[in-house]
């Protein structure tokens, strides 16, 4: 069973950047830490900086909507967490030196799970995991090979509460996600 707690201690008690002077809680990251599925947002909001957890605000509930229509769960069967486990001033993008400072947590998450399918929820997700010149709307719901793992972009749930527009292109790139976890035969 993998085990998260040297990683989670050693981010509760992270000053590599000063993300942490304004944080409410670290926001590690929720879910099955066995888990063959890896989904990674770009950094904590509000809701998620108050309550510790990611994805529990109005993106939130629309990603848990997505997930369960292809029979995913945040508590059972994937793992989510973040880019960053801080939340940036006023839910700004975390800015490059931050991003490098939180990446190695990151990197032994993956190292201790070794999924088989990473999700990158939101374009700088998709930037930092995929490629630097990714672009969520062009590429969304493609899958990259890259040492063993498949990667995935898709859009972050709040960019679709501002343009909702894009729910059934994302909900596309779900339905993908559902046949490729059939596909490889990664039992959820």
């Amino acid at each position: 069973m993998t085990d998260f707690s040297e990683i989670r201690n050693a981010c509760m008690l992270c000053t590599n950047c000063p993300l942490h002077e304004t944080r409410t809680n670290v926001v590690f990251g929720v879910g099955n830490p066995d888990a063959k599925i890896l989904f990674v947002g770009e950094a904590p909001g509000e809701n998620e900086d108050l309550q510790g957890e990611p994805f529990v605000g109005r993106g939130g509930q629309l990603l848990d909507l997505y997930l369960n229509g292809v029979g995913l769960d945040r508590k059972s069967n994937i793992y989510i967490t973040n880019i960053l486990r801080c939340r940036p001033p006023h839910n700004r993008d975390p800015r490059p030196e931050e991003q490098q400072a939180c990446l190695p947590f990151l990197r032994q998450m993956v190292k201790q799970m070794q999924p088989k399918i990473i999700v990158c929820v939101g374009r700088i997700a998709a930037q930092v995991i995929i490629s630097k010149d990714f672009k969520v709307s062009k590429e969304h719901g493609v899958f990259y090979e890259r040492g063993g793992m498949l990667l995935m972009g898709t859009f972050h749930p709040a960019a679709l509460l501002r343009d909702p527009r894009r729910k059934g292109d994302c909900f596309e790139d779900f339905l993908k996600l559902q046949d490729k976890i059939k596909a490889l035969g990664i039992e959820i």
